[in-house]
């Protein structure tokens, strides 16, 4: 089974699929983990993309689909995926499905977890970070406790890119270049929008849902 997950930045998508992940014993694919490994072995290919990073340009969807290919062709792999935020262009969502069929493979399921942005503002400008113990809240759905010696306003420090702004620009940035990808995964009948709005274990248990589905 190979399954694709979508959601804007503060969707929860991360959450999500570490679930999937446990639950079905998944091999996680995010195109950045990827990047990041090629960079660590400090091979030819990781050299490349290196100075692409440095630079500040982004890595070419070929670059990408060769990082792709290589999980898809390894047998350890094979039906075994779960693609966490990938493919994030119609190009590469089309490069996906000719590999796939190069490997006798396919996509079973794809999600998107659905999030207005006044609540990806909120989840997003919200969070706070104790640089004493590290724990996380959100002044709007998970504040920090009263009169906490730890965890107090001297403590709590907002992360340099939590700014309402930055959460705007990235989530506009998602809408403009997934949609065309979730019409495309709708048009072939993959796509289950799911509400990201709802409590945690709620979403879980609605991917879990479709996912027996498929199983039988």
């Amino acid at each position: 089974m190979n399954i694709i997950l979508f959601g804007p930045p503060g969707a929860g998508k991360g959450t999500q699929s570490d679930k999937i992940v446990e639950k079905n014993k998944l091999f996680k694919v995010s195109t950045g983990d990827l990047l990041r490994e090629e960079i660590r072995k400090k091979s030819d290919q990781g050299k490349k993309i290196e100075e692409i990073v440095n630079a500040g340009k982004l890595v070419s969807d070929e670059i990408i689909n060769k990082l792709i290919e290589g999980i898809i062709s390894d047998s350890r792999y094979e039906n075994n995926i779960i693609f966490d935020g990938y493919p994030r262009n119609l190009k590469q969502a089309e490069s996906l499905e000719i590999l796939l069929q190069k490997y006798n493979q396919k996509i079973d399921l794809v999600f998107s977890l659905s999030v207005p942005l006044d609540t990806i503002i909120k989840r997003i400008s919200g969070r706070v970070v104790c640089s004493k113990c590290g724990n996380t809240y959100n002044q709007f759905f998970n504040p920090p406790p009263m009169n906490n010696d730890c965890c107090n306003n001297k403590n709590l420090k907002k992360r340099g890119d939590d700014k309402v702004e930055t959460a705007k620009k990235r989530y506009e940035t998602y809408q403009k270049s997934t949609e065309p990808v979730l019409k495309y995964y709708e048009k072939s009948g993959l796509l289950k929008n799911i509400s990201g709005e709802n409590k945690i274990d709620e979403i879980s248990n609605k991917i879990a849902h479709f996912i027996n589905l498929i199983q039988g």
